[in-house]
């Protein structure tokens, strides 16, 4: 183990890890076919048969894997992209307003810390549409994080820069996009991957209590149909993707990091 650690063989150290923790799952359910929680194999084979055809249509309530899948991420971009968005607008203003900032945050953080899903009743019954309602739970999870992040971001910039570009006299669109947003870029980017993360866990519980096409509604689905194999794999998918997403962003940040 210290020779591998000493090595920086994470790869390895991680494949072990992974062969551990499937060993033991196999182990735990062998035996229980049929009764209990499935082990890996079976798991396997329906991961296999659904990944083989994800994008058939046979109905409303019959569509493969991928399919259900982009109507995740077409929903997540959708109300990731509103909610950030409006978030980075008002915590640019908030944060340039020490006065405003400082009023308003309390209130930032108490709303940062409610669930979406918590709003999901009021929201529905405002809109009175399920799939418009999920869209919102996105938005709404997308929210807080990015307008904390911003505008703490934005009110900690530092005043050689905002007292460089007074007397460069540059307009206030050009003070905008040329020194506060590059100089709070970081904590913008660092906000929208918790609202990014935010916003795939609650996307998941909002499509299946909402009835909505996107993988929470696959989820619920296959658990009605009592396919335990199709949920574990679900679930699988769901967090691979969310990690596909992670690295995504990311690697954006990485592009517009600002440095000294």
């Amino acid at each position: 183990m210290t020779f591998l650690l000493k090595q920086k063989n994470w790869l390895v150290l991680s494949l072990g890890m992974l062969v551990i923790f499937v060993g033991a799952w196999h182990l735990l359910t062998a035996g229980s076919a049929g009764r209990g929680l499935p082990g890996p194999l079976p798991v396997a084979k329906t991961a296999k048969e659904l990944l083989l055809n994800p994008f058939y249509d046979k109905g409303p309530n019959d569509k493969g894997v991928g399919i259900l899948t982009l109507y995740s991420i077409g929903r997540l971009i959708l109300g990731f992209g509103g909610g950030v968005m409006v978030a980075i607008i008002f915590g640019v203003i908030f944060g340039l307003n020490n006065t405003i900032y400082k009023a308003v945050n309390p209130y930032i953080q108490i709303l940062k810390s409610i669930s979406p899903i918590a709003w999901m009743p009021l929201l529905l019954y405002s809109v009175k549409h399920s799939g418009v309602t999920a869209l919102l739970v996105v938005f709404m999870a997308s929210l807080w994080p990015t307008l904390a992040n911003t505008s703490f971001g934005v009110s900690n910039i530092k005043k050689d820069y905002i007292n460089v570009s007074k007397i460069l006299q540059l307009n206030w669109f050009n003070r905008l996009f040329r020194v506060i947003l590059p100089a709070a870029g970081p904590t913008i980017v660092a906000g929208m991957r918790i609202s990014m993360g935010s916003a795939w866990v609650a996307i998941v519980p909002a499509e299946a209590l909402l009835g909505s096409f996107g993988l929470g509604y696959f989820v619920w689905n296959e658990w009605n149909n009592l396919s335990l194999t199709s949920v574990i794999f679900a679930i699988l998918l769901i967090g691979l993707v969310g990690v596909v997403i992670d690295i995504v962003l990311n690697k954006i940040a990485k592009r517009i990091a600002y440095a000294d």
